[in-house]
């Protein structure tokens, strides 16, 4: 069913799509190798070849998170992209934050929320400052009445070969933007949070088996898991959840804009036991179980989603 946007409404009225049929997980999704396809950060998802899926197409929404209200940083594109998505087809008004360049990909997230008949708010910004953070999340609860939901997923991740190249300036931004960003962000939102409210932190496999190339934002997606679990025990009074999802490696523009070196780029996700990256409408289901009341007993929990994964 197409609405005044031109996109389709995508419910659990409308046709089951493809990705809902049993299918080979080995065979579901493009498998490498890929092209080198190196854009300057933060990378464009329209560049990718081929194009990652957010669920622009594929997920279908069953009314999980009706009327919720949720923030979403980094909802551009890659992962907070699929979970935007999956947010309003379940039921939830939606903003997302995203770095003023990206805003031709976070429109396109707005039209695919507005779509589904629901609230979307575009609020582009730098979390590496504290003030915007603040800034952020009070817009985020002016315009959408409220807020129920927090994922915080905006990353940063540069590889570099030794420590060496590794300068202060890229290890206090990686820090900036992984670390103190959602530890802003989550105090900020906490003031408007109520029982049956969820935080979301995207951590990632690198937090449990870091490889030599990530040195800063393996540390980083540690201390997302420390982070979720210490926080969790804070707040479980109150009837908050906080947990993480750690991904493996995912086919996002995180990695072709500096994450990975072009040679990783061409034969991305084929160490894992399903010999293919992850496509971000892959995860979406898990940041909506997180977020929806079906998953009220899961607090402090780190959930893993790597396709079987080994370092990468």
């Amino acid at each position: 069913m197409r609405n005044g946007h031109g996109y389709e409404s995508m419910n659990a009225s409308d046709k089951l799509t493809d990705r809902y049929k049993k299918q080979n997980p080995l065979t579901q999704y493009p498998q490498p190798p890929f092209p080198r396809q190196p854009q300057n950060r933060p990378g464009s998802v329209n560049k990718m070849e081929p194009e990652p899926d957010h669920g622009e197409k594929s997920y279908v929404g069953f009314g999980r998170l009706k009327d919720r209200k949720a923030l979403v940083t980094g909802g551009d594109s890659g992962i907070g992209r699929a979970a935007a998505i999956a947010f309003a087809r379940e039921g939830a008004d939606v903003a997302i934050n995203y770095l003023p360049s990206e805003e031709q990909n976070a429109q396109e997230v707005i039209k695919l929320i507005e779509a589904e008949g629901r609230k979307g708010i575009a609020i582009p910004g730098d979390i590496i400052e504290e003030s915007f953070c603040n800034e952020l999340v009070e817009k985020a609860v002016a315009e959408l009445g409220g807020l129920d939901i927090l994922v915080n997923n905006a990353g940063r991740q540069t590889a570099q070969k030794t420590i060496d190249e590794l300068t202060t300036e890229q290890f206090d931004n990686t820090f900036k933007v992984n670390v103190y960003a959602p530890f802003w962000i989550s105090k900020a939102a906490l003031k408007h949070m109520s029982a049956g409210a969820s935080i979301i932190n995207t951590a990632s496999v690198q937090s449990f088996d870091p490889s030599p190339n990530l040195l800063d934002y393996a540390q980083t997606k540690a201390c997302n898991v420390a982070f979720t679990k210490a926080l969790a025990q804070q707040v479980a009074e109150q009837g908050i959840r906080v947990n993480a999802v750690a991904p493996g490696p995912i086919w996002t523009p995180l990695q072709s804009s500096g994450g990975q070196p072009q040679d990783k780029i061409e034969k991305f996700g084929s160490t894992t036991a399903l010999k293919r990256p992850g496509q971000p409408v892959e995860l979406a289901a898990i940041y909506v179980l997180l977020a929806s009341q079906e998953a009220s007993y899961i607090t402090g929990e780190v959930m893993g989603v790597t396709g079987g994964e080994m370092p990468y």
